[in-house]
């Protein structure tokens, strides 16, 4: 994980915990190097999951470790979730690594649960919010004293005003929990309203991420996300999901991107090859 307050506490003590992989202002290279050794010899691989928001230069960084090491065991996933949402994918990933899938299932289950997670934030204002279209009309209401939004960026992208006549947007469709986490705002309308109406189960309060203000567009706010917290249906999930593997580094996956090379699965008509053509020895490349 590439900041420490993306990293929930566990929701049982089964569940490992993450490790940072800290930016170049605040780690040298030299040292992102060595720590990402010791991961490697610890654990075999490193699923690296960090936000599409994250400073270029720190995912030049990450990058940077991979090339240096020439390592093909470490997976570096890219995901465009606000922060929270981030928080919560990565602890369900930790919760999954002690099950029986191999790391390129774990690290392409990424792209699955991302579309499980009901990320938002209720905003005070939306005059710098530019994650979801917003219009001239919607902007000007947001200059009226007391004006309150609520935006879903995850998984259907909407943003609603709010107020004593207008209902909370439509919620997942099955049992979740919620977690929540407050800037400068004293609202409760995410506890008293969002979360009966979505028909959450139970609701955690966290400390709200240092990005998101910055992702939000605003410190007036109470972000929040809703998610599968059961470990027996995220593994469920993800194996029902049909498995391939890669043909370019070898690894398993679901879906049709490879976690770890970032390759896409061939079309199906491509699939059906002789064994001296798709073959894994044939298209494991050398390390580079």
């Amino acid at each position: 994980m590439t900041s420490a307050d993306l990293v929930l506490p566990p929701t049982d003590q089964q569940t490992p915990t993450a490790a940072l992989l800290q930016a170049p202002d605040a780690q040298a290279l030299d040292m992102a190097i060595g720590d990402m050794h010791v991961l490697l010899e610890q654990h075999g691989y490193v699923v690296a999951v960090y936000p599409s928001s994250i400073a270029p230069a720190h995912e030049r960084r990450l990058y940077s470790v991979r090339s240096v090491l020439e390592s093909d065991r470490i997976a570096l996933v890219k995901v465009d979730l606000p922060p929270l949402g981030v928080a919560v994918l990565v602890r369900q990933l930790r919760q999954l690594s002690i099950c029986d899938f191999s790391p390129g299932v774990v690290a392409s289950a990424a792209r699955l649960l991302t579309h499980y997670i009901h990320a938002g934030a209720l905003l005070h204002s939306v005059t710098r919010f530019d994650r979801i279209p917003v219009d001239l009309k919607t902007h000007a209401k947001s200059w009226v004293p007391g004006s309150q939004f609520v935006a879903v960026a995850s998984p259907d992208p909407r943003l609603v005003k709010i107020g004593p006549k207008d209902g909370p947007p439509a919620g997942p469709e099955f049992g979740t929990h919620l977690v929540t986490a407050k800037g400068q705002s004293q609202s409760e309308w995410v506890k008293e309203t969002l979360a009966p109406a979505w028909q959450v189960q139970a609701i955690q309060e966290s400390a709200l991420p240092s990005q998101s203000p910055a992702w939000w567009g605003t410190g007036k706010l109470v972000e929040f996300a809703a998610y599968l917290p059961d470990l027996s249906v995220l593994y469920q999930l993800v194996a029902s999901v049909r498995r391939e593997n890669c043909h370019w580094c070898g690894m398993e996956l679901i879906g049709d991107l490879c976690g770890f090379c970032s390759s896409p699965l061939p079309a199906t008509e491509n699939r059906n090859n002789s064994a001296g053509v798709l073959s894994h020895e044939a298209l494991v490349p050398p390390h580079s």
